[in-house]
């Protein structure tokens, strides 16, 4: 029996998850604006109590790698990395972008996740489901505007997913008009128990070298590079 536990702290929803083979053994999600550094191991760990789950029954660990809040995804990555090594077992990276897009794996056209990124800019990709989730465009950081215009000349259905995506509806709607598919408000969290079906079978990562994948630097990062640019 293979039990895999799901993190993710990539956004604003906390969510963890305790997976088998053959079922969902149990859940824990929340969207709230609180912080995941001191609310994400007492929930692994209240999870893990609920669902009688001992660390030594884990199989594996899979992790939402990014890109999201730069200090959430550092979070998620570090509880796993820190967890796979101490039990040695093997740990799994999914984007954080394809496990949202994971909710409209039923939908006839292209999947879109967003998550907003400040200043026009939005963390995308675009993702399609055959079987499984398949990357049409890869995930990037873009400026919304740019990104919509690529997506206009597709002329196919587009579902929209994410709780970023009430920012920037009317901007979709505007370039894409009937081409632009808003998921309902069930779809836009991210839910821990696809984030363990999809890393399940995986190839295993590396636990020392495994990063969080960013998409771009941290702000504090940019802003001291951009100063070391200007003092030369």
């Amino acid at each position: 029996m293979m039990t895999v536990l799901a993190i993710d702290t990539s956004t604003y929803v906390l969510g963890v998850a305790l997976v088998d083979d053959s079922k969902v053994i149990g859940e824990y999600i929340t969207n709230l604006k609180k912080n995941h550094s001191v609310r994400a191991m007492p929930a692994i760990e209240q999870l893990m109590r609920d669902c009688d789950i001992t660390a030594d029954q884990l199989s594996k660990i899979v992790v939402a790698q990014g890109p999201g809040s730069y200090t959430g995804v550092r979070i998620g990555v570090t509880i796993a990395k820190t967890m796979a090594f101490a039990l040695d077992i093997p740990l799994i990276g999914v984007s954080s972008l394809e496990l949202l897009a994971a909710n409209g794996r039923f939908f006839n056209g292209y999947i879109c996740p967003i998550f907003d990124a400040r200043r026009g800019q939005v963390y995308t990709g675009l993702y399609e489901y055959h079987q499984n989730m398949k990357v049409v465009m890869n995930d990037q950081n873009v400026l919304l505007h740019d990104w919509l215009e690529q997506l206009k000349k597709l002329e196919r259905p587009i579902l929209f997913l994410g709780n970023d995506v009430s920012l920037h509806v009317e901007a979709i709607q505007q370039v894409l008009g009937e081409f632009a598919v808003i998921g309902d408000k069930s779809m836009h969290n991210p839910y821990p128990a696809k984030l363990a079906h999809l890393g399940i079978f995986r190839d295993h990562v590396e636990v020392h070298p495994f990063v969080p994948n960013y998409l771009r630097l941290a702000e504090a990062e940019a802003k001291w590079l951009e100063q070391q640019k200007t003092s030369q």
